[in-house]
């Protein structure tokens, strides 16, 4: 089996994005400015990110055994992801996302993810090779508890580098899954599941990361809601302000992120730098609509440009 450098435990969906100025109240209707159709889902949103910084991802997630399951992986291997341990379901339909956006950048989601679209304890731990075979897990805790903690613990029983993103849905797996993890990744809601309140200033984003790291990972990564992320490691820690950025549309913001996070990581770099180009690729995904990745370089570049300097 070729090795990989990272695969990605997660959601694979079709995403159907649509912008319109206004969102009409009950019985009311909009036209869309902008329609686009995608592969989509935290999972393959991710594995995208890894492939257009350089590393070669792989992804285990879910599809139906219907035509547009079919398409989302040719995309995938399109885009250069390793789509072999994804489980095609029989008798299931591919998840939907709609992801409907307005002209203040606001997003609301109608999602159809039943639940055999879902990894199953027994899923992950069949492609126990397969997260071997990586140098790093990225695990969803979107995913199931019992899905998402097989696949940490594989990670970490073969050492690879275990990458959290989200917050622990079951108190009963939450403190072995923050204990498997090298690195945990939550936004301000999820902080806030786990630490008892959202952070809304970067002294209270650092603090919440501190206590974060006290319970496991090596490294916290954590967002405060229109102002930055806050980064703690073992003897150090740093707040890096968002860019000034136009936003289009924020999802997909944090799987930029997890990407490039853990290709900084893979990379050996300096905390300082992964998390300063971890926050560029967030940036460079908020300027247009749905969750796909668009990391090039120059996106990279220019992003770390407008980042206030330390």
């Amino acid at each position: 089996m070729v090795e990989l450098d990272a695969i990605v435990v997660g959601q694979v969906a079709r995403d159907l994005v649509l912008l319109v100025d206004e969102v009409p109240g009950p019985s009311g209707t909009a036209p869309v400015r902008r329609r686009r159709e995608l592969l989509g889902g935290k999972g393959a949103n991710q594995a995208v990110g890894l492939a257009q910084l350089g590393a070669r991802p792989g992804l285990l997630g879910v599809v139906g055994d219907d035509e547009v399951g079919e398409r989302l992986l040719a995309q995938a291997r399109a885009d250069g992801v390793e789509v072999d341990a994804v489980l095609r379901r029989a008798g299931t339909p591919t998840g939907l996302i709609v992801d409907l956006v307005d002209a203040r950048a606001r997003w609301r989601y109608v999602e159809d993810l039943p639940e055999p679209t879902l990894l199953t304890e027994a899923d992950v731990t069949g492609a126990a090779d397969a997260l071997r075979a990586a140098r790093a897990v990225l695990v969803q805790l979107q995913q199931p508890p019992t899905a998402a903690l097989a696949a940490a613990r594989i990670g970490r029983e073969a050492g690879r580098l275990v990458v959290l993103d989200g917050a622990p849905a079951d108190d009963d797996t939450a403190d072995e899954l923050l204990a498997s993890a090298d690195v945990l990744r939550a936004d301000d809601r999820e902080a806030g599941l786990i630490v008892g309140d959202p952070p809304k200033d970067a002294e209270a984003g650092l603090r919440a990361a501190r206590e974060l790291r006290d319970r496991g990972p090596a490294l916290v990564a954590v967002e405060v809601s229109g102002e930055g992320n806050a980064f703690a490691w073992p003897g150090g820690e740093l707040f890096v302000p968002l860019s000034e950025t136009r936003t289009v549309d924020t999802t997909g913001a944090g799987d930029a992120f997890v990407a490039a996070l853990t290709v900084g990581l893979l990379r050996d770099e300096p905390r300082e730098r992964i998390a300063r180009y971890a926050v560029a690729a967030a940036g460079a995904t908020v300027g247009h609509p749905g969750g796909r990745p668009a990391l090039t370089p120059e996106a990279i570049e220019e992003q770390l440009a407008r980042l206030p300097a330390r």
